[in-house]
């Protein structure tokens, strides 16, 4: 409750204000949606699942949300903490497993974006099989402003991430950062002032 609080209390300007006005601005959550709420274990999808949860429950209108954590084959330290964060914070966590880090370990050739593609693959499988219209990710603005350097610095090109997305492959399937006006400093501080630990 004391985390729940501080969401919309002390951080009310530096985070909830800024998701809510992201999710209206750019039409990110809707009456009715059914989401899968992605949570890697990181600072960034616990904070993005407990927004969400706030979101359910004081919101405007009604939606579903399911919270989903893919274990691509973390070891069981990681594992557990995962598990014990989602119980502190009390986030009706439900886990499923691949082995996409066996897969890329044997392979020698670009590992970084065979992992991130096998993962986005098999959310976007797992949330067709949950019936849901929406992915939500726990991207924020440091995460944008990185990605778009990296594309002008390395690909010679202007890329972005964007706070919707429609998906090619996968029909019906939007995939939304609510994060996306939030600062990582203020996560960071939102941690530490809970004094909340969470995987890398």
């Amino acid at each position: 409750q004391e985390v729940e609080r501080s969401i919309i209390k002390k951080y009310r300007k530096d985070i909830w204000a800024k998701c809510i006005k992201a999710i209206q601005e750019y039409k990110l959550i809707e009456e009715n949606d059914n989401i899968m709420v992605c949570i890697s274990g990181g600072k960034d999808s616990f904070l993005l699942a407990k927004c969400i949860q706030e979101l359910q429950r004081h919101g405007k209108f009604p939606f579903t949300a399911h919270y989903v954590c893919m274990d691509p084959g973390y070891n069981k330290i990681n594992r557990k903490m995962i598990e014990d964060n989602a119980a502190l914070l009390n986030i009706p966590l439900e886990i499923f497993e691949s082995d996409i880090f066996g897969i890329v370990d044997q392979t020698e050739k670009s590992p970084c974006y065979l992992c991130a593609r096998m993962r986005r693959g098999c959310l976007y499988n797992h949330a067709k099989e949950l019936g849901c219209n929406k992915i939500a990710l726990g991207h924020h603005m440091d995460d944008v402003i990185e990605t778009t350097l990296l594309s002008m610095i390395y690909g010679s090109e202007l890329k972005t991430m964007m706070p919707k997305l429609h998906s090619e492959n996968f029909e019906g399937l939007e995939l939304i950062r609510p994060l996306y006006m939030i600062r990582e400093e203020d996560i960071i501080s939102w941690s530490k002032y809970n004094n909340l630990s969470f995987i890398d």
